[in-house]
């Protein structure tokens, strides 16, 4: 297992809601109630729904010592469902690897002549895709643990053109996400953006989406880009309703924490596909 140096630390987990956001600068705070993201101009409530548009307002702002526990929290349980989606939903995703399992069924078959250990080995195979996306995602966290996400006022706050914001909802923590700026192409990269399983479905995840967005046109970048994982659909398109455009991506990607063993590269293979969304032509 190795771990990035500070300037390269663990690649971005996104999870995937669908509603519109609202706009700002880096330094202000953005509040928008979820009945407000479908459209740019909603009428103010009267006084009957005001404490329900209050209830239901969600409060982006930049990152404070105090939110690092939440933060944390949010960030590890959605990296852990990472497991079960890479094990089981990604295969589906591997022409290649479904081939090579159906062989190795039929080649017990073959060896053992025996139907019900034959039977056994899809399960034996899934069993062991299981086993190994545990291993190699646990210890994908502990690298992300011991790097950026230790210390996000070192990496994020402090470094000119990089910020880390929370989504708080009555008064909770509940979606994440961080800009990194890169001087070397004028870009800036969006990362860790994650939202509580508890809250999705409100439009947080594309509000801290357009977050970034409006971040890089504040800071003059000339485009902001990603790379992703993720195996649900919803995530790449949640990036192209924001404007994001696929530019490439690896079948056989090394994830941080990955050992390259036969055997790990046997039960678990992930696709890495990069996006990027340009502000003005350099």
């Amino acid at each position: 297992m190795h771990c990035s140096s500070p300037k390269m630390v663990c690649e971005t987990k996104i999870v995937a809601d669908e509603h519109d956001a609202i706009q700002g600068t880096k330094k202000d705070s953005i509040i928008v109630s979820s009945s407000q993201m479908w459209t740019s101009s909603t009428p103010a409530p009267n006084p009957i729904e005001e404490n329900d548009v209050r209830k239901d307002t969600v409060f982006i702002r930049e990152f404070e010592r105090t939110d690092h526990v939440e933060v944390r929290r949010i960030f590890y349980e959605g990296i852990m469902e990472r497991i079960p989606n890479t094990a089981f939903r990604g295969i589906l995703q591997q022409s290649q690897t479904q081939f090579l399992y159906i062989l190795l069924t039929l080649m017990c078959f073959v060896v053992s002549k025996s139907l019900a250990l034959t039977c056994c080995a899809p399960f034996v195979l899934m069993a062991a895709r299981y086993f190994y996306s545990s291993k190699v995602i646990h210890n994908y966290l502990a690298c992300a643990l011991r790097t950026d996400m230790a210390d996000i006022e070192e990496y994020y706050m402090k470094p000119t053109g990089s910020c880390f914001w929370v989504a708080v909802l009555e008064g909770q923590v509940v979606g994440i996400v961080a800009a990194q700026g890169r001087e070397d192409d004028n870009t800036v990269e969006l990362r860790r953006m994650s939202v509580d399983s508890r809250f999705r479905g409100k439009g947080i995840a594309k509000v801290l989406g357009r977050r970034v967005l409006e971040f890089a046109v504040h800071n003059n970048y000339a485009a902001v880009v990603l790379g992703t994982t993720a195996v649900k659909m919803a995530a790449h398109k949640l990036y192209e309703s924001l404007g994001f455009r696929r530019t490439g991506g690896s079948e056989d990607y090394m994830l941080p924490g990955m050992s390259g063993s036969p055997l790990e590269r046997l039960f678990f293979q992930i696709r890495y596909q990069r996006y990027r969304l340009q502000l003005r032509e350099e």
